[in-house]
């Protein structure tokens, strides 16, 4: 991204904070996402600068500094949104992750993926248990008593067997799979 360059030594120290402000509250991107995001905030600062150009340049940037916003908050969003897409598509659990934990706060649906990405994390964690603990883990029956997962003690009959890693493998792809389904549902509104 090329700066804009200001006559005024104060218009381009402002310009020059806001910057510097926006990088930080976008570290979180990719490279390619970061340049993107300050490209775009350049291009609107550029086109209200050229509108406008007859009036004072620190005037006219601190007006639409003002506009867009503090970069900490008005960024989040679009910051939570280039996750998003990230996410969907590299498939990528790390960014995954960090696309849910951004987007936790807008609501019941990110709550509801949160809760599926545990469930995906979980399955995953008992097939690990399976293989080092197998005596341990898996579906277990005692009398009127049904447990599931990792359970040391007194435990019961084991039911499944070497089945149970398969059955944790399909829950673990349908969890994964309707995660990145309900995204790409949600991304496209």
């Amino acid at each position: 991204m090329k700066p804009i360059i200001f006559k005024q030594q104060n218009a381009q120290r402002v310009y020059n904070n806001y910057i510097k402000r926006c990088r930080k509250a976008i570290v979180l991107l990719s490279h390619s996402d970061q340049e993107d995001v300050l490209m775009e905030i350049n291009s609107h600062i550029y086109e209200h600068l050229q509108q406008h150009s007859s009036e004072d340049e620190l005037n006219l940037l601190l007006n639409i500094l003002e506009r867009m916003g503090e970069p900490e908050e008005s960024l989040k969003e679009v910051v939570a949104l280039r996750k998003i897409d990230q996410a969907v598509k590299t498939f990528n659990p790390k960014h995954l992750v960090m696309a849910l934990l951004l987007n936790i706060r807008n609501g019941l649906v990110y709550s509801i993926l949160s809760i599926m990405l545990l469930l995906f994390l979980t399955s995953m964690l008992l097939v690990i248990l399976k293989i080092f603990f197998p005596a341990d883990t898996g579906y277990f029956v005692r009398d009127d008593e049904h447990h599931f997962g990792f359970i040391m003690g007194d435990k019961g009959a084991e039911t499944m067997g070497l089945w149970f890693i398969p059955l944790m493998l399909f829950l673990a792809v349908l969890f994964y799979g309707i995660i990145i389904f309900s995204l790409r549902m949600i991304r496209k509104k």
